[in-house]
């Protein structure tokens, strides 16, 4: 059902793709928009290692995302880590994770808090600040659960 790499050696390793998907904060994720035009929008992510999904925070309001995962949950979600150089010369190496997958919604207030909060200390330990964030946007959140059905990631010299 999933297309293999073309250039396999640049292939990373699961274990790779994982530590990239709980390291890094943010990434596209893409859906089927309006007119079966493809519609990606940056979002913070937190991988679970638990279940091995990755969740999404939102806002519940009508959105071109939201009304896009309404009418189907495929999705692909792509991430990029920050790049290191590569001495003496321009170039830096990237390595990137690509996520297929089915996004649903969440509404158990227990997980919206708990994923929440976990999310935040990716971006702050302030505690005082995430949980008031959380009470007063809490009830406005939607959490959106990528389970993975595929996952490839790939090391390219930006050459």
């Amino acid at each position: 059902m999933f297309r293999e790499m073309t250039r396999k050696h640049k292939q990373l390793p699961q274990e790779e793709c994982i530590s990239i998907l709980t390291e890094e904060s943010r990434g596209v994720l893409s859906v089927l928009g309006d007119d079966g035009f493809p519609y990606g929008i940056p979002m913070n992510h937190f991988y679970n290692e638990a279940d091995g999904c990755i969740y999404f925070h939102c806002g519940k309001q009508k959105s071109h995302r939201n009304d896009a995962l309404r009418r189907c949950e495929k999705a692909s979600y792509c991430v990029l880590d920050r790049g290191c150089p590569i001495e003496g010369d321009w170039a830096q190496r990237v390595k990137s994770v690509v996520v297929f997958g089915r996004v649903e919604i969440i509404d158990d207030w227990a997980t919206i808090v708990d994923i929440s909060t976990r999310l935040s200390h990716k971006f702050t330990q302030d505690e005082d600040y995430i949980q008031q964030e959380i009470q007063k946007s809490g009830p406005a959140t939607l959490l959106l659960k990528l389970t993975p059905l595929h996952m490839t990631g790939k090391a390219v010299v930006e050459k």
